[in-house]
């Protein structure tokens, strides 16, 4: 009999390398009752203050979570489905957007990739107070995962 791969943890410069090259990924808040509520989402990584940001709008139930219970998880898949990546923390949502241009715009829009922004940067901040945009900071404080290789 054949012994197959084990998975290998990977180090916490790998896990916050996968990180930064994937976008997306599920977050996991909690619901009233304890379970978990899980969403997809799309997420900007920044590897210096160890902090998940993500967009969302202030009438989200994910939103109404956190306010309630911060701990907050976020999986990330790496290359391959035998590798992920999850950041464990306490996540705070931000005020509600509330001006063309106020703090939490420009964090908003500090969070697209620098070839993504928009063209009309006014028009974008105008449309994030319509949404009633908020940040969702998820502070790291713990990153684990694996990965499996075949050789």
């Amino acid at each position: 009999m054949t012994q197959k791969p084990a998975p290998r943890p990977l180090s916490d410069a790998a896990l916050s390398d996968l990180l930064g090259k994937q976008q997306f990924g599920t977050l996991a808040t909690v619901k009233r009752s304890g379970h978990p509520h899980l969403t997809t989402m799309l997420y900007s990584w920044d590897t210096e203050s160890r902090t998940v940001r993500f967009s969302t709008t202030a009438d989200r139930v994910k939103v109404q979570h956190l306010r309630r219970e911060p701990r907050a998880a976020l999986h990330v898949q790496g290359g391959d489905v035998w590798s992920f990546a999850v950041a464990e923390g306490e996540a705070e949502v931000s005020e509600v957007t509330a001006a063309p241009g106020d703090a939490v715009g420009r964090e908003l829009l500090a969070m697209i990739p620098a070839g993504a922004r928009p063209e009309d940067e006014d028009a974008y901040l105008r449309q994030l107070v319509e949404e009633r945009r908020v940040v969702i900071r998820l502070r790291v404080a713990r990153l684990y995962g694996t990965a499996l290789d075949f050789g």
